[in-house]
């Protein structure tokens, strides 16, 4: 489509674009909030160069596209600011916020529309690339009999083997998330179909043996992975990327170590898939 305030700069054929001729430390007008939402439902993630984010002007930009969402596990960093998660990882980290493939916090009954990431460190020599990939496509690209056999099933998005002891928090008697989802959730904007299942949280089929649900997951999650569904995102200092957790899947990469990376999430609350 055609945009009347930005230049969207195509990353891949099927996900993916830069965004230029904006700075979103400035408010969006209404005609450059339309464009910048059209950019995100017509390439599933959109990404920022060059960009200065402070945490009140990152939540206001969150907050442009709907109420923001609190994550169920992570510490708050910033206690005047619950709804900001922080990204780090350096020589002392055992792990990465999203080191597989995961659709931010499917477990809540109704799970983010979509996440704002702004780094503002990234490893001197290269690394922490994030992957993207498309859902819509994802789907498509099944078979016939397999969509026929996937279309009406649900399956369990449990957050607590993920989040139990995760972030170092005392969670004792804390109870994280659980939720039944369509395996094929309808976007309720584009109207397109796209496969909602996912490493991270989807544990199990409903009405399937353990056996069979283990199988047709395992099928299904080495599908998402396939490299013609992805973009690959290198950041840079004050980059920002901006996705649509209802019709694709990221996973972060951690090739850095000891090195230090450094930023900031804001995520957009959402509705119960359908």
């Amino acid at each position: 489509m055609s945009y009347r305030t930005i230049e969207v700069r195509k990353s891949t054929p099927h996900i993916g674009a830069e965004i230029h001729g904006i700075d979103l430390s400035e408010p969006l007008t209404d005609e450059q909030f339309r464009d910048v939402h059209a950019a995100l439902m017509d390439n599933l993630v959109i990404f920022f160069r060059d960009q200065k984010l402070g945490l009140e002007r990152h939540k206001e930009f969150g907050a442009r596209f709907g109420k923001l969402h609190f994550h169920p596990a992570a510490p708050r960093v910033f206690p005047e600011h619950p709804e900001v998660f922080v990204i780090k990882a350096d020589e002392s980290s055992t792990y990465v916020a999203g080191e597989d493939w995961h659709s931010d916090v499917s477990c809540d009954a109704e799970p983010p529309m979509g996440s704002i990431l702004y780094l503002t460190e990234v490893p001197p020599n290269g690394g922490g690339d994030t992957l993207f990939a498309n859902m819509y496509l994802a789907y498509d690209r099944l078979s016939d009999r397999i969509r026929t056999l996937l279309d009406g099933m649900t399956a369990i998005h449990d957050g607590e083997p993920l989040y139990r002891g995760r972030y170092g928090n005392d969670d004792a008697g804390k109870v994280y998330p659980r939720a039944e989802h369509p395996v094929v959730r309808t976007h309720p904007v584009t109207r397109r179909k796209s496969l909602y299942v996912n490493r991270f949280f989807t544990t199990r089929l409903v009405g399937l043996s353990k056996i069979e649900s283990d199988g047709l997951l395992q099928m299904l999650f080495r599908h998402i992975e396939t490299p013609e569904f992805q973009v690959r995102f290198r950041w840079q200092p004050g980059s920002i990327a901006f996705w649509d957790n209802r019709c694709a899947q990221h996973r972060a990469l951690w090739d850095y170590y000891p090195n230090r990376r450094y930023g900031h999430r804001v995520t957009v609350a959402g509705d119960k898939p359908f």
